[in-house]
């Protein structure tokens, strides 16, 4: 215990000595949280939509501005020539047009219907979806006004009455859903990355000869480096989510405690890992490679932006030993939720499976011969 002790010692006064050490521990991540948490999202606003109006009629006007009124669109130009537009459209100054061809309102008042066209910039398949899907509902609504005004008689009502409740985010607000989620890849990037230079640091300066003639046992060594970056890490997560109430507002429905005791659990598993990339490394930028690595691959597989669901089966088998998309969906329960215990046991039990694991791998490839 007193060989821990003074390990534990020995790192925190290393960190003290390395000042430029603790801007990169305590303030980058926070900065990252409040930049990320505003900057990734799936919401579509603003979209640019150039305008191509060859009937110049009372009710093309009336269309375009419900397009104008829309919080989903910002409309970059009227032209009543496509290949105007079309320019526009290649050089990205828009991403959508609505083309209004003319007889638009005598053909609406002759024939009852009357054509309109939309052409979207496909290269993002996903938003090219999600725009096409609010243009066609803007056209929609536009329909509907004026059936009402021309057969005021008519009930226009749908069948079935159709109500929403939301859930858990009830605003429908994406910055709930992202800050969670970006909280546990922040601190695991601290976890992972300052676990994953420690070992190998001590051989760069030399000093793990000194270490390895002393008596101590070789899971007294792994645990008296994992544990100073662990308490860092959880005063992290502490400091993240003080930030994500009083910025964000997120809600708190769920245990503190519930989230701190699986995160503690996490990081032993996620710094487990980056010991044992430590002690497989010789320099620091080796262990850095191997650090991101794995972590762009588990970012990219843990559900924050892509959904578990949708990825192939092969994908998903592979994704087991991903510990993020363990944490993430326990961070997001408790927070939004109220989970116990009972609803996010598989993941806790997971990731207990994990850190054995990982711990393991570090104690045993860690060799005290050179």
């Amino acid at each position: 215990m007193r060989t821990i002790l003074y390990i534990i010692q020995k790192e925190f006064r290393q960190l003290k000595r390395n000042r430029q050490m603790l801007p990169i521990i305590f303030i980058m991540p926070m900065v990252q949280l409040l930049v990320l948490s505003f900057a990734a999202t799936f919401e579509i606003k603003n979209t640019n939509l150039y305008i191509v109006d060859n009937d110049h009629s009372q009710l093309s006007r009336e269309l375009t501005g419900k397009f104008r009124g829309s919080p989903f669109y910002t409309i970059t130009g009227y032209t009543d020539d496509y290949k105007t537009a079309q320019q526009a459209l290649e050089l990205r100054k828009a991403s959508q047009i609505l083309i209004i061809p003319s007889k638009f309102e005598r053909d609406l008042h002759e024939q009852d219907k009357a054509k309109v066209q939309v052409v979207t910039d496909a290269i993002n398949g996903s938003a090219a979806a999600l725009t096409s899907a609010y243009a066609l509902s803007i056209i929609h609504d536009f329909n509907v006004k004026l059936l009402v005004e021309t057969f005021p008689a008519v009930d226009l009502k749908d069948p079935i009455d159709v109500r929403y409740s939301f859930w858990y985010n009830p605003k429908l607000d994406y910055t709930t859903f992202m800050v969670p989620g970006i909280l546990v890849l922040l601190v695991t990037i601290i976890g992972l990355f300052l676990s994953g230079m420690n070992v190998v640091r001590e051989k760069e300066i030399g000093t793990i000869e000194q270490i390895n003639v002393t008596p101590i046992h070789k899971y007294e060594f792994i645990a008296g480096k994992l544990i100073p970056f662990w308490i860092i890490a959880l005063f992290e997560l502490a400091f993240g989510l003080v930030l994500a109430k009083l910025v964000f507002n997120i809600p708190m429905v769920g245990s503190i405690g519930l989230i701190f005791g699986v995160a503690a659990v996490y990081l032993i598993a996620i710094m487990g890992l980056g010991l044992f990339i430590s002690t497989l490394a010789d320099t620091q930028q080796q262990s850095m490679f191997l650090s991101w690595f794995f972590m762009v691959i588990f970012i990219l597989m843990s559900g924050l932006f892509t959904p578990i669901d949708s990825m192939p089966g092969w994908a998903k088998a592979i994704n087991i030993i991903n510990p993020i998309h363990y944490f993430i969906p326990v961070m997001r329960n408790v927070m939004l939720k109220g989970s116990t215990f009972a609803d996010i046991s598989k993941y806790f039990w997971a990731l207990v499976c994990y850190g054995f694991i990982s711990i393991s791998l570090a104690v045993w490839r860690y060799r005290k011969t050179s």
